[in-house]
């Protein structure tokens, strides 16, 4: 491995979901959201040598920056809602434990052609698999006016969201909305700049959710995870925002995935009560860490 690498992205509670995940030095182990590669470095130097560690990310540019050269390490391009198909092909069937960490990585951020930002002017996309054919442009101009309100007061959890359905499905009559810039020019806001960014920054998360169905394929996923793990293997998922966070929590508390199933026997227990959050040096060193919430569960 290449120790002097330097992260382009820096990992997010690393400490405290590599010290609660790995059960089993010898083990089995999945990153399912590669991105800059940091979780899965830290994960491999608590690793013995007889461990295997499987990482995925559907974005191909994380898959080119990978740093990481080591023969226990499997590198593969594709989304985590297919981590079955790649563990057959591995000819592995359970794991000792999985890491999922749900954000964007500076990589995608901070690249401004990518129109997950809206610091940039910049097409909207939002892809994060960039050989999708379905991006931001196609939610935000093909979207009828029930399904933009649906994304935004899902997704966005805003209580106006019909109103700023309306407020697109309006513009978009006149003209296409095509860049970041032409998204924003639609809402103009009395205020703080503070309450201005904090605005764009849940309309443009409600629309990268819906463009790369994050939600449904987290939904499944956690269903999945319950089927590969061990009995005593673990799962630890960081998220960002309260709808994924929700989601994570009912299923570990009460084996609940709305719409989608409600396990009689609880499939996982909790190892924490409480979430676990970033420390306030952590938040310093990385502001974007700020709102990132740890959950960790076993399998029973």
């Amino acid at each position: 491995m290449n120790l002097k690498h330097q992260y382009h992205h820096k990992p997010v509670l690393v400490k405290e979901s590599i010290e609660n995940l790995i059960t089993d030095q010898n083990g089995i182990y999945v990153d399912v959201t590669f991105g800059g590669g940091g979780h899965s470095y830290a994960i491999l130097k608590k690793l013995n040598k007889k461990a295997i560690l499987i990482s995925l990310d559907q974005d191909k540019e994380s898959i080119k920056k990978n740093f990481i050269k080591d023969k226990r390490f499997h590198l593969f391009h594709n989304n985590f809602i297919h981590i079955r198909n790649i563990l057959n092909r591995s000819h592995i069937d359970k794991v000792s434990g999985i890491l999922v960490d749900l954000g964007i990585s500076s990589l995608q951020i901070d690249n401004p052609i990518r129109g997950f930002s809206n610091r940039f002017n910049c097409v909207l996309d939002m892809r994060m698999n960039q050989e999708s054919f379905y991006s931001a442009q196609n939610v935000l101009n093909e979207c009828s006016k029930q399904e933009l309100f649906h994304i935004f007061y899902e997704y966005g959890e805003f209580k106006n969201a019909k109103k700023i359905a309306e407020k697109i499905f309006k513009k978009r009559s006149k003209k296409n909305i095509l860049t970041t810039l032409d998204l924003i020019h639609i809402f103009f806001m009395k205020g703080s700049f503070k309450k201005r960014k904090k605005f764009l920054a849940r309309l443009f998360q409600s629309i990268r959710i819906e463009v790369n169905n994050e939600i449904n394929i987290l939904k499944d996923f956690l269903l999945e995870s319950s089927r590969i793990l061990l009995p005593g293997g673990r799962i630890a998922v960081i998220s960002y925002h309260s709808v994924e966070d929700r989601i994570i929590k009912y299923f570990f508390k009460r084996g609940i995935i709305v719409n989608k199933i409600h396990f009689k026997t609880l499939p996982f227990k909790m190892i924490h009560k409480k979430v676990i959050k970033p420390s306030f040096q952590e938040i310093v060193n990385n502001p974007r860490s700020r709102s990132a919430r740890l959950r960790i569960a076993e399998k029973t």
